[in-house]
């Protein structure tokens, strides 16, 4: 049975934690350092600081905006349910927002609607990699906190006056703090925790005087950080896999009857892809690699059915593929009788939307397995 996740642990990552082990440092140290400026690099951001829990990341990042409690949150709800649940703990009012149902995401319109009954903040996930409309949501002028769990490595691209590229804005440098969950079914993941990322000097400096007073528990231990450190070094190479492998299904998707997000997804896979390679993660051509758009970080492939879930899944799993649906640890998952009516959309994508493998050590026939289901799903 091909399983639906998969993480995308190497002998690198192995080779790190191994190390980290046999020198018995394995608590929050050197290698913790080493991430932050690992991730410092991969983002652009001022300062970060990598924490045992995403609550704590979130607690941290309030704390720092000196929100006060009582304040109403405003959250999606397609987000992770550990959101909702994270902003009660810490004393806040989640207001959970309907979505944008050709993306699952929030947009300008909606998010407004939520500052109109009274949301102070917005969390905003970024859920299966896709960046939603940032200057538009930013122009709403209220503080935004980003989850970039799923779009880590996304770059939205930008043009000069005479409409020549410049360096794009990567995800997590829109909010004013940035929170990038490490758990087993992130993009980037070491088993657990978390980096809240202050983008600007002005934010970090406001975070750093918390992080200088914070207990050592609080820290991700070295053991963790030495996976994610590897994870993030090797992200690139990964996402090229990924991408190479989205685009095959994408391509035997369009002949069916079910729907894909609106995304930016990159150049097209040669024809030739899936039989001049062995393993789904082989080199293309390099110019290639050097011009992908990653505009959208390919985290997963989500497909909103037409049909129902439970056949599509039972379909899947006679061909020995397993799926999941897409949000079943979000929000509306956690709420769902209490959200039904206010966010009809969301619910329906919870219902219907199904995740089908994807992960860089799938092998070539794993892959042309996959791509023919994908061509005749009922």
């Amino acid at each position: 049975m091909i399983q639906t996740f998969s993480t995308t642990i190497r002998r690198k990552e192995m080779d790190a934690v191994l190390t980290c082990m046999v020198d018995e440092k394995i608590g929050p140290g050197e290698l913790n350092a080493r991430l932050i400026q690992t991730v410092k690099d991969f983002t652009g951001c001022d300062g970060a600081v990598a924490l045992r829990t995403p609550e704590s990341a979130l607690k941290y990042a309030l704390r720092s905006l000196d929100i006060a409690q009582g304040e109403t949150i405003m959250i999606s709800a397609l987000a992770p349910a550990w959101h909702y649940q994270a902003i009660v703990d810490l004393g806040y009012k989640p207001l959970v927002l309907d979505i944008d149902d050709s993306t699952g995401l929030v947009n300008e319109e909606i998010v407004q609607r939520g500052i109109n009954h009274g949301g102070r903040l917005l969390l905003l996930h970024e859920s299966m990699g896709i960046m939603p409309d940032m200057e538009a949501i930013v122009a709403l002028n209220i503080p935004v906190i980003e989850d970039i769990s799923k779009s880590a490595g996304a770059v939205i691209p930008t043009y000069d006056q005479n409409g020549q590229p410049l360096e794009g804005l990567k995800a997590g440098s829109f909010g004013v703090y940035t929170i990038l969950t490490l758990e087993e079914k992130d993009v980037i993941t070491c088993g657990g925790g978390a980096i809240l990322i202050a983008p600007k000097r002005r934010e970090w400096i406001v975070l750093k005087k918390f992080v200088d007073e914070m207990p050592k528990t609080e820290l991700l231990p070295d053991i963790n950080c030495a996976l994610a450190w590897v994870q993030i070094k090797e992200f690139k190479h990964n996402e090229i896999a990924r991408k190479n492998i989205y685009n095959l299904y994408q391509r035997a998707s369009m002949s069916g009857k079910h729907k894909m997000f609106a995304r930016n997804t990159g150049f097209s896979v040669p024809e030739n892809a899936v039989t001049s390679t062995t393993q789904a993660s082989s080199d293309v051509d390099q110019k290639e690699n050097e011009n992908l758009d990653f505009s959208s970080t390919m985290c997963c492939f989500p497909l909103v059915l037409t049909s129902s879930f439970k056949d599509v899944k039972q379909y899947a799993a006679k061909k020995d593929i397993e799926i999941a649906l897409a949000y079943e640890d979000s929000v509306i998952a956690l709420k769902q009788d209490e959200l039904s009516d206010s966010c009809i959309r969301a619910k329906s994508l919870y219902l219907r939307c199904a995740l089908f493998p994807l992960y860089p050590r799938l092998t070539h026939s794993q892959v042309a397995k996959i791509v023919k289901v994908l061509g005749t799903l009922p």
